[in-house]
């Protein structure tokens, strides 16, 4: 296995891990209801969303950098040129 395999499959992983961390998420906005004055104005953190949301931003700087490591295509092989003649 080569390292640009092996950071594809991080990359995919962490895609997955991130999709499923966001669908975890608990809905912070009131939708319509804050259109009426029915949003809380106080709420309180739990320690289980704090550790959520750390999880989540780290899958997603981990993300968004394999992305632009992998497409920038700084990993790849150099391709010898062909010689003269």
């Amino acid at each position: 296995m080569t390292l640009v395999s092996i950071l594809k499959i991080v990359w995919a992983v962490s895609a997955i891990g991130l999709t499923i961390l966001v669908l975890l998420h608990s809905p912070k906005g009131d939708g319509l209801g804050a259109l009426g004055g029915q949003a809380q104005l106080f709420t309180s953190t739990k320690s289980a969303e704090v550790a959520l949301n750390r999880a989540t931003w780290t899958l997603t700087v981990l993300f968004i950098g394999l992305t632009v490591i992998l497409s920038a295509g700084w990993l790849a092989v150099p391709v010898a040129a062909p010689p003269a003649g």
